[in-house]
């Protein structure tokens, strides 16, 4: 692993650009305030983005910037300042990978080899290590320009509200400052995890990963790990739920805001809706790189590059399984709301493998071996109607219906590449076999329950299933 010093900007730059928000011969008025702010994040974007050369913005600046944020019930410099942060993230990265020079007793013929560099003394919006008292922990949040664990985990928090706060009643600034504050610390953690992630795959270092800062929330000990797993889930289900809700439509109110103006209502109650989505889709995100950091630290520790430091940690999907087992409100909105195909498929198949039934010992002469570790063994378990009254004595005929639905649909939107079925799967577990075992499942669910009515979402599954099958 390589470091190299941040090119930090000319103290001139610095200097001319931060003293912009001195507002010390102004009166402090709130116009005053947000027009300062403005013309520093025009003069930090022509200063720092505009040039082809420039050089990166010193920590001052971002936590400047950062802060603005954090703070500011202006709309438009909120937005401002969140896309100003990820264009700089996007110029300058705080983790890359750089090819190595090959040495000169390696082979003319051998691959090069990608090497992390991290920036020395860079900028971030995570502070890590430091204990504050309650006093002093509220005054650090407020004047640092960084975040803790703690902090963190309490935005995580205030997610699963939005849908309340959100109402026609009364329109506040701050549940639109919080989506957009959680998306771009999650885009912060996505940048800094997946080179690092990759950097592991390529070179086995598994230091690297450890230091990486989605690592250094997880091991905190200002949180629990476990609840910060559920809030992720509650926060992501009741966002999706939200956003598609189509009664949900914000309008303005005859409740005046103080800190949102009736010019500016129409342009947040439009804006809502749609950073409440993207936000669902972060909240998507920073759980699959957790069950990454999962994947990757269980590599490590077969080959034994971990230490007693590394500590041990339930995996998140076993976490999330066991919620979606004992919390039936929330497991068709989850699977509602996640959008990652092969995330999905593989949930939704280990949700299943917890009601299939345990077959006996075979003997080797048994033609009728299942794997119901894969998508296809699980509907061929569905296809025998003994095994489908026992399934559905442990959940509901509609919520398999609406899981294999979801697992179908999953598994034709992966690509070929991505598929884990194993080569005496492969025949089964088809496109032509898949689809023929989907109406085969839902028609031993109907022999199965007389009174069975197929939602609008298992009726579409089953049309593009037939569909596929004729067209092949």
């Amino acid at each position: 692993m390589g470091t190299t010093r941040r090119r930090g900007g000319n103290g001139g730059m610095e200097e001319n650009t931060m003293a912009i928000l001195d507002t010390s011969c102004f009166s402090k008025s709130t116009q005053h305030i947000a027009d300062d702010r403005l013309s520093f994040l025009e003069a930090v974007r022509s200063g720092f983005l505009v040039p082809e050369n420039a050089p990166a913005p010193t920590n001052k600046i971002y936590k400047e910037i950062f802060q603005i944020l954090k703070v500011e019930n202006s709309l438009y410099l909120i937005m401002s300042s969140y896309q100003l942060l990820l264009e700089l993230d996007k110029r300058f990265p705080q983790v890359y990978l750089s090819t190595a020079k090959k040495s000169e007793s390696s082979s003319p013929s051998s691959l090069p080899c990608n090497e992390l560099v991290v920036v020395e003394e860079a900028w971030s919006p995570f502070a890590f290590g430091t204990e504050f008292s309650p006093n002093e922990k509220e005054d650090h949040g407020k004047t640092s320009g960084s975040l803790d664990a703690t902090a963190f985990h309490d935005l995580i928090k205030d997610l699963v509200e939005v849908a309340d706060e959100a109402t026609t009643e009364v329109l506040d600034i701050k549940p639109l400052r919080n989506m957009l504050l959680f998306q771009y610390l999650v885009s912060f953690l996505e940048g800094d995890f997946v080179i690092r992630n990759l950097a592991f795959t390529e070179n086995s270092d598994w230091v690297t990963l450890r230091e990486s800062l989605l690592n250094m929330i997880l091991v905190s000990r200002k949180i629990t790990y476990k609840t910060l797993i559920k809030d992720c889930l509650s926060a992501m289900c009741q966002l999706s739920q939200f956003s598609m809700d189509s009664s949900n439509v914000l309008t303005p109110s005859d409740t005046e805001s103080p800190e949102v103006t009736e010019k500016s209502h129409t342009a947040l109650a439009i804006a809502l809706p749609e950073v409440i989505k993207h936000t669902c889709v972060s909240v998507q995100k920073f759980l699959s790189m957790i069950i990454e950091l999962d994947s990757s630290k269980k590599a490590a520790d077969m080959e034994g590059w971990t230490t007693r430091a590394d500590g041990v940690r339930t995996p998140a999907m076993e976490i999330i399984m066991d919620e979606l087992t004992y919390d039936k409100n929330i497991l068709l909105p989850f699977f509602q709301a996640l959008d990652k195909p092969k995330l999905k498929l593989d949930m939704i198949v280990q949700y299943f493998q917890k009601y299939i039934p345990k077959t006996s010992v075979r003997t080797r002469r048994s033609n009728d071996s299942t794997n119901n570790s894969t998508f296809g063994g699980v509907l061929k378990c569905f296809s025998n109607e003994n095994n489908t009254k026992s399934i559905i004595k442990k959940i509901n005929t509609e919520v398999a219906q609406l899981l294999l639905a979801h697992a179908f649909q999953a598994f034709i939107s992966l690509p070929c590449q991505d598929s884990t079925e194993s080569k005496e799967d492969i025949v089964d577990n088809s496109l032509p076999e898949i689809c023929k075992n989907m109406i085969s499942a839902f028609n031993c669910l109907k022999k199965t329950d007389e009174h069975i009515v197929i939602p609008p979402f298992g009726k579409e599954a089953l049309f593009t299933a037939a569909v596929m099958l004729s067209g092949v």
